[in-house]
């Protein structure tokens, strides 16, 4: 193959949807507690209703008690690979995004060792080794992240394939105590990406990355339960909600301007947004300021397909499932035609922003 022409497509993909729903109400009997220690005694009720009408969730997917991270991405994957028709014996990479590796449920121990990805091969019975498997821990925009890395292996001519899977079961890892446990879910999503030879590109284009840790280092960290009888040294995950938010809706529209520039493409090409599932209304304020930096004084919500309302924030896995659903035909007003440019870009712990363009084959 001539290297120059070749393009990482995805030619499969998949994702696993815990079946265990968990609604708003759910949390109602809950005490939570604020930063300082001191007890919420706004009723339960009206906690959860302003949750809702902050993030727009109303209910979200948790993985069963008996799985584990590594388990729901080893399902993700072999849909994927069946999807693709791939024979995974000829897989050149495996790469797993997550946070916090196999946290079995009623624990908060983060297990990563052995790795992610090299349980996930196997469980998907891999017997190559030149299947190699490693992780990515990048915050939630990991998969965008694994993907942006996956594409140079393809496109150096160094390898043919590669598994790239975001998966996460970060609601085991939230204080109880914390108006932020509503926000997290369970979930994985997985592609197979293929190296082609083509005269036009094709699939993965060029991508746009950042790190800012001088002021925003602590946005996303692990931390005490808000519960003073709690405090001890068992960690979960906070978040400085409003400066997350902040620095979500000043960055994420930059690094999607750059995107598209360096890819010498304007809003106008971008068929849909496949944006991570953080806070729907944090992404909806996002795509109106990507709208205005191009001169439009209403954004297209119908270029934003969300999921975040009845699956949650899933972390690494939001933007991969979207894809899946999409390209599926499993949401309603949603569709990929060849041809058509997708922008997949994410904010997270880190803090880190990422965003690639992919031209749909």
């Amino acid at each position: 193959m001539n290297t120059r022409n070749l393009y990482s497509v995805i030619t499969g993909s998949g994702s696993y949807l815990p079946p265990v729903v968990v609604p708003n109400k759910k949390f109602v009997g809950q005490s939570f507690y604020n930063e300082d220690g001191t007890k919420i005694e706004t009723p339960g009720e009206e906690i959860a209703e302003k949750f809702e009408q902050i993030t727009d969730i109303s209910e979200r997917r948790i993985a069963e008690e008996q799985y584990t991270t590594s388990d729901i991405a080893a399902i993700a994957a072999e849909k994927a690979l069946e999807d693709a028709g791939f024979n995974r014996e000829k897989l050149d990479y495996i790469i797993i995004a997550h946070n916090l590796g196999d946290m079995k449920s009623g624990s908060l121990y983060p297990d990563i060792m052995p790795t992610l990805a090299s349980r996930v091969k196997k469980k998907l019975g891999i017997k190559s080794h030149k299947a190699v498997a490693y992780d990515m821990t990048f915050g939630c925009p990991g998969w965008t992240q694994a993907m942006i890395q996956a594409n140079y292996y393809l496109k150096s001519g160094d390898a043919k394939s590669a598994l790239v899977i975001g998966a996460d079961t970060l609601s085991r890892a939230m204080d109880p105590h914390d108006r932020d446990s509503m926000i997290f879910a369970d979930g994985a999503g997985a592609v197979v990406l293929e190296a082609v030879e083509s005269d036009e590109p094709v699939g993965m284009l060029k991508h746009v990355t950042r790190t800012d840790t001088e002021e925003h280092l602590d946005l996303l960290m692990m931390g005490d339960s808000y519960n003073p009888e709690l405090r001890h040294d068992q960690k979960y995950v906070k978040m400085l909600g409003r400066k997350v938010y902040n620095y979500g809706l000043t960055y994420v529209p930059l690094v999607a301007q750059e995107c598209l520039e360096i890819n010498n493409l304007t809003l106008k090409d971008v068929s849909k947004v496949l944006i991570h599932q953080a806070n729907a209304k944090m992404d909806e304020a996002i795509l109106k300021r990507i709208f205005r930096l191009y001169g439009e004084k209403e954004a297209d919500f119908s270029t934003m397909p969300m999921t975040i309302r009845t699956l949650g924030n899933s972390s690494v896995a939001t933007v991969p499932t979207l894809y899946d659903l999409v390209t599926k035909n499993q949401m309603e007003g949603h569709a990929l035609n060849p041809g058509d440019y997708v922008m997949m870009t994410s904010v997270g712990a880190g803090m880190n922003i990422n965003a690639f363009m992919y031209k749909m084959p």
